[in-house]
């Protein structure tokens, strides 16, 4: 995409969240970090926001290196929409203990935080506030203005950003058992992206009957024109049980005569298939 064509870009708010960070990581590559930012309340109206022009482009979480995938947003992207992956951002996840200016670890006794992120920094809440009362909330970026609101003494697991967006101490730096967590999230919009030579292009499919092999046959097609697959789950269909979607990320461009060859073999082994866009590899 040009930079002249992006002006809004939607993403999973309040600001502060992760969410932004890879809209403004994304914007600054792309649109010299001078698009709108307009955060949304969920990722469903990130699509809607795209589909009906507010926003030009769209920024969604897909994949957690822990984690895995999200699978709000694969189930989205099969039967929600037709809108296509335009880019993807790799952005590292590091989590900051944060309080109001003043308090001091020991006296903490209130901490907020997002369940995933209380899960990925599971180690440093044993260890530093064992019998400290813990709060879910909705995201990392409502979490410190949660703990800054109680009157108690409180903390929240919090981003760098948001921490200080809400003016808070830091008490604690790069909490997180595992240092080395990023999340990738995808640029949706109206159209993919044309051809650079350093490409991916994700995909999905099924088939209308179960027999052995089946998968084994379309991933050969790949494999014979020597495509390299970077991607490989699968998603039930929730037509029936025991019936599942495939979904795929490979390298090259859907507009590559190899690629769009091997998709048309590929279609025609299968009952569905959805191709939902190609897009330069992330290069941080």
């Amino acid at each position: 995409m040009s930079q002249q064509s992006i002006q809004t870009i939607a993403f999973l708010g309040p600001a502060g969240s992760f969410s932004e960070e890879a809209a403004l990581a994304y914007a600054a590559t792309h649109a010299g970090g001078a698009a709108q930012m307009l955060p949304v309340q969920s990722i469903p109206a990130v699509v809607t926001a795209i589909e009906t022009s507010a926003a030009t482009v769209g920024i969604l979480p897909i994949e957690n290196m822990l984690e895995g995938s999200v699978t709000f947003t694969l189930d989205l992207l099969i039967h929600e929409t037709g809108l296509r992956i335009a880019g993807e951002i790799v952005i590292p996840i590091r989590q900051y203990l944060v309080a109001r200016v003043g308090l001091a670890l020991q006296e903490i006794e209130v901490l907020y935080a997002h369940p995933q992120s209380l899960g990925q920094c599971r180690k440093f809440v044993e260890r530093c506030l064992p019998n400290v009362m813990t709060i879910a909330s909705l995201s990392n970026s409502v979490a410190p203005i949660e703990a800054l609101a109680d009157p108690r003494p409180a903390a929240a697991i919090s981003t760098l950003r948001a921490a200080e967006q809400n003016s808070a101490a830091i008490l604690a730096r790069e909490i997180a058992d595992h240092r080395s967590n990023v999340t990738r999230f995808i640029v949706l919009a109206q159209h993919d992206s044309p051809p650079t030579g350093d490409d991916k292009t994700s995909f999905c499919f099924t088939f209308s009957q179960d027999r052995a092999g089946i998968l084994v046959d379309v991933l050969q097609e790949l494999a014979q024109d020597q495509i390299n697959m970077t991607k490989l789950e699968s998603r039930p269909s929730k037509e029936e049980l025991g019936n599942y979607i495939f979904l795929v990320d490979i390298n090259g461009h859907r507009d590559d005569d190899r690629i769009a060859h091997v998709l048309k073999r590929i279609a025609a082994k299968t009952r569905m298939l959805k191709v939902f866009g190609s897009y330069p590899r992330w290069k941080g």
